[in-house]
């Protein structure tokens, strides 16, 4: 509680600083102390609540009448009420503005006649709003210049009562403040989660408005009230406790805001009376009043007086806090005071608009958190969108315009977009502050993958570019509006596809239309436009396009065409709107029939014009897909069929695989069942495929003879052509009415094979590829009896083993297509099974024949893990690079078409232990794939991808065992390993991989489990001990198997030690040789976990039983901690324990030792650990089964 001090009779100044001390060590906090009226209002917390009405005896109470106590407020006016509302002013901003109003006024009221305590309870409030739960006490002070009273203002620890305290002036008072240790840590007002947070830093920022708003006309030009504020804010805000510290100089900001707002109302006060009294200084003699002007000058002197004292008050809080904290180390400080000084430059210009405060703000654009330079860039927004104030921000834009402009380039994505937004308003200034090397490195931003940032980019584009080129073009010619029209619109193109050539970014017209979209819709809407442009016939007047610039115009037509039907949604653009409104949805249907209405008819022109050009024609092909399905039929139909007789037209003249993708897609599009034209559109495919077919089927007719390709290079050339079309075309239409399997399925004999170009083996495996799929994909529909389903099969088998001939192929192309053509097939097999309807008649099954299995594997492993992992760390230029990706992709391809196969159940889980070798090997490669497969095959099966695993580890330690075989044999000259065969520590580090994919002990035990009985049995199964072979021969596996031990759960690392100990205890085992090692580390990663429970139990038994618990100590902690002693760790026997009494091997005699629990493993275990092993042994050689314990 803050004592309230009695200033009004000074010979009792020492026994009121006694009081004070002896309050603070007696006095509770704050906002929990309670005062003589009784009223309860102040240990509620700080949310809204109802108001309590006070009884009629605190009206009558002459205290609360003089000097209300400790921060109550009971209105002075609303005295006569019968109720009374009694709020704190902590209270109070829980009530919002109205309240808030009504409570500082009678604040005010009560600060005339006492002055003291109404500013305690004001001081009250700004601790109270700290979160502070400590004790302020109040002391007075006569003179503050005393040094001994300067010398106590400190800010300590008390170490003794473990408080902390803060001691400072506010003159005419010394504060104290105790509070506990930990306040620093607690969370406090403004930084509570939640809408709580907001909503009281809002009612926080209101109350300090509101009060000085109330104060502006009265009490804040008494020289008491403002004087003990600021000096109260400014210690408070100096303090090192974060709760003050930024609670204090969030008020002291606002406070000089407000004085902002006090000031500027004087000063429009004062310009108002100098206008008055110009105005009766200026009437003629007879007419003036020299009192009423002395009276008016006073008023101004005294106006300015006012003014002056306020800017004091604003200089002091400026040096006084902002200069301290504007550098401060916590974030939320430093983007108040920037913000706030933002603020003033933009209210109180004449004061705070100069170089020396705009400095913080260009320091503060480099500090390290974002949001301070957020809220750099909007502060220096609001001062160049003022006109007015451009003048005085040329220093500043000089000196801090590199750091802008790379700001474009911040990691957060808003103070980029909200920079680029700064810089578009300073390239509207009359001066040219950038040069052309900082326009272009701006405009580079409508590339970015941040759509908000390229829009913005695409803004400074069109406004610097593009309309100023407009405009120049525009006033050449004012005769005819619409030719001056078109010249800008030619302008406006011209300069938008010369700055695309000049960026040299290509591959990117989509970005560059979509940043220009929504500020340049109007122009990339303008197809009737964009069409003439394309063609005009070059003139003398006009010498229109170049072919280049044909090209990308005819791209921006196409990327425009396309953002108007699909909207603004692209690969690798982050920042769209996911979620379109209704009426950006009729916007988009309405464009899209527009466009539909102008290119339908335009279109075939166009193609007529750029046929010659393969790029500009697969482009135009591309636009019908864009089209609105539902167009009116009426008057389009000829249009329709000049369209496509067009586009038949350039499949007759070019073969380039882009104008063919394009021909293909576009006819799918126009052949849709919700398309108008559709049967105009089929009518047309089915025509120009008929052609097709019979012309192939001539020139095969020619070429086969005797079974066997015979053909000239030119019918070789025709041959491939007219496959490349099929190809395209089958690729997106279904073919099989035309019998395409049967017609090119003898071009794959082996006779053919090898007299047949590898380009036209190439597109036959594709199209018979095309022919399968289809035929799979609409067999609900076509096998309508066993003798289609037999025909079906039949036509799956040939192709399969026509493609396994293939395999085998010189060229690696032939190869690679005829391996994805049967991955598609039979992944596409697969599904077929599992979708068919049992009720109708379904597919019959088709397995690959082992020789074809057998030659996929060999494949994968060939034609995949070839070369060194990570091809992207190896140093190479940039051709070989881009060739080394290109690579790469496509063996990631070839991987996943096989594992594909594995995951769907066409291949057999055992296929994939060869694939799960290399993950470690290629695991920058392939690691995802190869890791995805693993988690696919587990989910199928857990078990079954446990022994896939374990089949993995054993193939690999077996194949390194033969090599260590064949070096010996060949007298150990062979250096090591091969590089293409693991060593032992590589299939260990893969065996810890493997069992990192165990994450749930629970849900995986049963296939640990199986991993370790497996290898147990890898190890030691038909290994019989002689005197020459007294090791088995896989032991070394025991060290790799010991990777999946932490995966056990303690009652399966008794199961697995027993199915241990049944092998081993039939041999001699000597575990302190060197040979025997794999053995014992394997035992000891058992054990760690029964040998530790076995403690727990044992010695909790026998602490029951010898003695009682002990309070306050656990009665197992000592045997715990001795049970969890590391096993394998060598140590000292214990007292007693004789060296004779230790076995060094293992005998069926030793065995019946050990089942009686006296003898046990040979080892240097503490004989504590070895009694506990006894018992696990002696249990495991019992048991003839040994199961998982549930």
């Amino acid at each position: 509680m803050i004592t309230e001090p009695t200033a009004a009779d000074p010979s009792r100044a020492s026994e009121q600083n006694a009081n004070s001390h002896e309050g603070a060590d007696s006095s509770g906090p704050v906002n929990h102390s309670e005062d003589e009226s009784g009223n309860e209002n102040r240990r509620r917390s700080a949310r809204r609540r109802k108001r309590v009405h006070e009884g009629t005896e605190n009206v009558q109470c002459k205290q609360s009448k003089a000097a209300p106590s400790s921060g109550k407020r009971s209105g002075g006016s609303h005295s006569r009420k019968k109720h009374v509302e009694a709020v704190t002013l902590f209270e109070v901003i829980t009530m919002g503005r109205r309240a808030m109003q009504a409570v500082i006024d009678d604040w005010t009221e009560f600060y005339r006649k006492d002055r003291d305590s109404s500013l305690l309870d004001l001081i009250s409030f700004f601790i109270q709003c700290c979160g502070c739960k400590g004790v302020v006490t109040a002391e007075m002070c006569h003179n503050k210049e005393d040094t001994d009273i300067l010398s106590k203002m400190v800010e300590d620890l008390d170490e003794v009562s473990g408080l902390q305290y803060k001691k400072f002036l506010a003159f005419p008072w010394i504060l104290t403040v105790t509070w506990p240790v930990d306040a620093d840590g607690a969370e406090y007002p403004l930084t509570q989660s939640g809408p709580y947070g907001r909503w009281f830093h809002t009612e926080f920022c209101d109350f300090v408005s509101v009060l000085v708003a109330q104060c502006q006309h009265c009490v804040i030009f008494d020289g008491y009230l403002m004087s003990v504020v600021i000096s109260l804010l400014t210690e408070l805000s100096d303090s090192y406790v974060r709760a003050f510290r930024h609670t204090c100089t969030l008020a002291a900001v606002k406070l000089l805001s407000a004085l902002v707002g006090v000031a500027l109302n004087l000063s429009v006060s004062v310009e108002n009376s100098q206008k008055l009294y110009e105005v009766q200084k200026a009437k003629t003699l007879r007419q003036k009043s020299p009192t009423q002007l002395g009276r008016m000058q006073k008023k101004i002197t005294e106006l300015q007086e006012k003014r002056a004292e306020v800017e004091s008050m604003m200089d002091v809080l400026f040096k006084g806090v902002f200069l301290k904290r504007y550098c401060d180390v916590l974030p939320e400080i430093r983007s108040i005071c920037v913000e706030e000084l933002g603020l003033w430059m933009k209210l109180y210009s004449s004061t705070f608009l100069n170089d020396s405060y705009l400095k913080y703000v260009g320091w503060m654009m480099y500090d390290k958190i974002s949001d301070v330079r957020l809220k750099c860039v909007l502060s220096l927004q609001a001062l160049y969108g003022d006109p007015a104030l451009l003048p005085k921000l040329d220093l500043f834009t000089s000196r801090f315009k590199e750091r802008m402009i790379s700001m474009t380039l911040d990691k957060d994505n808003e103070v980029a977009v909200q920079t680029l937004k700064l810089l578009l308003l300073i390239s509207k200034t009359p001066d040219e502050v950038f040069s052309p090397e900082d326009y272009k490195s701006l405009l580079q931003c409508v590339y970015s993958s941040q759509r908000p940032l390229a829009a913005t980019a695409g803004e400074l584009l069109l406004s610097r570019l593009l309309n100023s080129v407009a405009s120049a073009s525009g006033t050449q010619d004012g005769g005819n509006d619409e030719e001056a029209k078109k010249q800008q619109t030619f302008a406006k193109l011209k300069s938008l596809l010369q700055f695309y050539q000049d960026s040299e970014l290509h591959g990117h017209v989509v970005y560059l239309v979509d940043s220009l979209w929504d500020c340049g819709g109007a122009l990339l809407k303008d197809w009737p436009a964009i069409t003439s442009v394309l063609l005009q016939e070059p003139s003398s007047d006009c010498p229109g396009l170049t072919e280049a610039e044909q090209a990308v115009l005819v791209e921006v037509l196409l990327a425009s065409v396309r953002q108007a039907s699909e909207g603004p949604v692209l690969a690798g653009r982050s920042g769209a709107k996911k979620v379109i409104s209704a009426r950006e949805k009729k916007v988009l249907t309405d464009d899209c029939t527009k466009l539909t209405e102008h290119l339908v008819t335009v279109l075939p022109k166009l193609l007529s014009k750029f046929s010659h050009n393969c790029e500009i024609a697969a482009s135009l092909l591309k636009i019908p897909q864009y089209f609105l399905p539902e167009y009116p039929e009426t008057g389009n139909t000829q249009a329709v069929s000049t369209l496509l007789a067009e586009m038949e037209a350039v499949l007759q003249l070019r073969s380039s695989a882009a104008v063919l993708e394009a021909s293909a897609r576009t006819f799918l599009s126009l052949c849709g069942d919700k398309s108008s034209g559709g049967s105009t559109a089929r009518a047309a495919r089915d025509a120009l495929v008929q052609s097709w077919v019979e012309k192939l089927t001539a020139l095969l007719g020619d070429s086969l003879k005797d079974d066997c390709f015979s053909a000239d290079d030119e019918k070789t050339g025709e041959i491939l052509a007219t496959l490349k079309k099929l190809r395209a075309f089958h690729n997106c239409h279904d073919l099989c009415q035309w019998k395409l399997f049967e017609l090119l399925s003898p071009l794959l004999e082996s006779s053919c094979t090898a007299a047949a170009p590898h380009e036209v083996l190439l597109e036959v495996l594709q199209c018979l590829c095309y022919s399968v799929l289809w035929s799979l994909g609409t067999s609900s529909e076509t096998l309508t009896s066993r003798e289609r389903a037999v025909a079906q099969r039949l036509q799956l088998r040939v192709f399969c083993e026509r493609s396994l001939c293939c395999l085998s192929h010189p060229d690696a192309s032939v190869r690679q297509q005829a391996f994805l053509g049967v991955c598609d097939v039979l992944t596409a097999h697969s599904y077929q099974l599992q979708v068919w309807d049992p009720a109708s008649f379904g597919p019959l099954l088709y397995t690959p024949s082992p020789k074809l299995q057998r030659a996929l594997l060999t494949f994968v492993c060939a034609h995949v893990f070839v070369g060194a992992d990570g091809y992207s760390q190896c140093s190479a230029s940039e051709s070989q690079g881009m060739e080394k990706l290109e690579d790469l992709h496509r063996r990631r391809n070839l991987l996943a078409a096989y594992c594909k196969l594995i995951v769907h159940g066409v291949l057999e889980m055992g296929m994939a232990a060869e694939v799960f070798m290399y993950y470690m090997k290629y695991y920058n490669d392939f690691g995802d794939v190869i890791k995805e497969t693993l988690c696919r095959t587990r989910q199928m099966d857990r078990i079954q991808s446990a022994r896939t695993l374990t089949l993995c580890l054993q193939q690999l330690f077996t194949r390194l065992r033969q090599e260590q075989e064949q070096e010996q044999e060949g007298g150990g000259g062979g250096g090591g390993p091969r590089s293409n065969v693991q060593t032992l520590a590589g299939i260990k580090e893969l065996a810890r991989r493997f069992a990192l994919t165990f994450g749930d002990l629970v849900k995986f035990r049963e296939c640990v489990v199986l991993i370790h009985r497996n290898g147990t049995d890898f190890v030691f199964q038909d290994f019989s001990q002689t005197p020459e072979t007294s090791v088995p021969p896989y032991l070394s596996y025991l060290s790799v198997l010991s990777e999946f031990s932490c995966k056990l759960l303690k009652p399966d690392k008794r199961t697995v030690f027993s199915h241990l100990q049944k092998h081993a205890a039939a041999l001699a085992v000597d575990l302190r040789e060197e040979r025997w090692q794999p053995l014992a580390c394997y035992r000891s990663s058992l054990l760690a976990a029964v040998v530790a429970a076995d403690g727990e139990d044992a010695a909790s038994h026998a602490s029951s039983d010898r003695k009682g618990h002990v309070p306050g100590r656990s009665p197992t902690s000592r045997p715990r901690l001795e049970a969890t002693k590391t096993p394998c760790s060598p140590t000292p026997a214990e007292p007693g324990v004789a060296r004779g009494q230790r076995s060094s091997s293992f005998s069926p005699g030793h065995q019946e030792k050990t089942a009686a629990g006296s003898e046990h493993f040979a080892t240097d275990t503490p004989v504590r650990v070895q009694n506990a092993e006894a018992s696990v042994l002696s249990a495991g050689a019992e048991d003839e089964v040994v199961d998982i314990e549930q």
